[in-house]
């Protein structure tokens, strides 16, 4: 192996995990629920995601979904 071969793959390297970190950053802070302390009073428990008679979710803001899930009372 040559230095110049080694030295591309350890910026390809470096470069991927930079370009990694900066990522998970973006969304955690994008899409993440900001994290309840406890300080803040809440208006109650957090509703849980469950399947309406339409067959559509509630209470669930990603896009990804659960399986087996249980009905809305």
């Amino acid at each position: 192996m040559k230095l110049s071969e080694l030295t591309k793959g350890s910026s390809v390297l470096l470069g991927v995990i930079v370009a990694g970190y900066l990522s998970t950053t973006y969304v955690d802070q994008r899409f993440a629920r900001p994290v309840k302390t406890a300080g803040v009073p809440s208006n109650g428990p957090e509703p849980s995601a469950c399947v309406g008679d339409d067959g559509s979710w509630k209470n669930w803001p990603w896009p990804n979904v659960p399986a087996l899930s249980p009905k809305c009372k």
